[in-house]
């Protein structure tokens, strides 16, 4: 399976880190084994940069001008500019395992990721890890750096959080599961303040969760919980589905990207006292509009009354995927 460490390793070469205006060449050689000398750092000053080289500020020039041939693509993140930028003003620290110290963010978008393995926890400093649009199925907790403040795994196939929750970073603030495969009371039992005792905002949306009550039973004990997000599950469909969370859950202040006022939580107060309204069904109505393509039944010729040809029954059937 695809790693995460592979990903990044790719992602480096990419940008490259190691190649000119970037890393150490012939047009830094001297930066390799010298340091300025005592008088200089004492006063100061910059030593004069040997002849056939190129200072740190042209490097960073042609890294910045964005005429410059070299210079990072528009669509570029913050990320991808500190890192080449380090680069060029300390490429020592890109070399071998220094460079994992550096990286406090990682983005990993659409890389066909399918494993985060254990060569997440040489990122030390590591605090947000987003790993969206990727082919992740489970999450092994013990591969995650205890530094992290952010999950995101948007658009994977996570269908069991037994594996994420085995050991989790203690520190989490934001998990983002929207976009997978869950489904089931099973899963809304890992959802509860002793995996995730700082968690201020959750992303549950899409996915196919039924069970409100079950999951506001779970959801309760997270004392630090602000945002969620639960659009796009069967248990959204049902009618009490906003009020009973409003109230049930106090201290939500955003439901589904809309803000909680003062004004909704005092309309809906004491829904959370009265289970019997949450129903676990939802009704739709689908209206079926021209329909193209299709033979006529009415167009066929009838057959006369004693006729031996032969009898053609046509049937039709629309599926909808919800």
């Amino acid at each position: 399976p695809r790693s995460v460490s592979a990903a990044f390793r790719e992602y480096l070469q990419h940008l490259g880190v190691h190649d000119f205006p970037c890393g150490l060449g012939s047009w830094n050689k001297s930066r390799l084994h010298g340091r300025r000398s005592p008088r200089a750092e004492a006063a100061g000053l910059e030593e004069a940069v040997p002849p056939g080289e190129e200072s740190p500020e042209a490097l960073l020039e042609l890294l910045r001008d964005r005429h410059s041939p070299w210079a990072l693509p528009t669509e570029g993140s913050p990320q991808d500019r500190l890192l080449r930028e380090a680069a060029v003003l300390a490429p020592e620290l890109l070399h071998g395992s220094s460079i994992f110290q550096l990286v406090k963010s990682l983005r990993m978008l659409d890389k066909g990721v399918e494993e985060v393995d254990e060569g997440l926890l040489r990122f030390q400093q590591l605090e947000k890890l987003i790993l969206s649009a990727n082919h992740i199925s489970t999450v092994t907790s013990a591969h995650l750096p205890r530094t992290l403040k952010v999950l995101e795994l948007c658009c994977n196939a996570v269908g069991d959080l037994q594996d994420l929750c085995a050991r989790p970073p203690p520190g989490l603030q934001h998990l983002g599961l929207g976009y997978n495969r869950l489904c089931g009371p099973s899963q809304q039992k890992h959802l509860t303040v002793h995996f995730w005792p700082n968690l201020v905002s959750l992303d549950l949306s899409f996915n196919s969760l039924t069970d409100l009550p079950g999951l506001v039973s779970q959801l309760s004990t997270l004392q630090n919980l602000h945002i969620l997000l639960l659009q796009g599950n069967p248990l959204a469909l049902t009618p009490t589905y906003r009020g009973f969370l409003v109230d049930s859950l106090p201290k939500l202040s955003i439901l589904d990207d809309i803000h909680i006022w003062p004004e909704e939580r005092q309309q809906f107060h004491g829904l959370a006292r009265q289970p019997e309204l949450i129903k676990s069904e939802a009704r739709m109505v689908v209206s079926i509009g021209e329909l193209k393509g299709l033979p006529n039944p009415e167009a066929f010729q009838q057959l006369e009354v004693g006729s031996e040809g032969p009898v053609i029954t046509y049937s039709y059937c629309v599926t909808y995927e919800f």
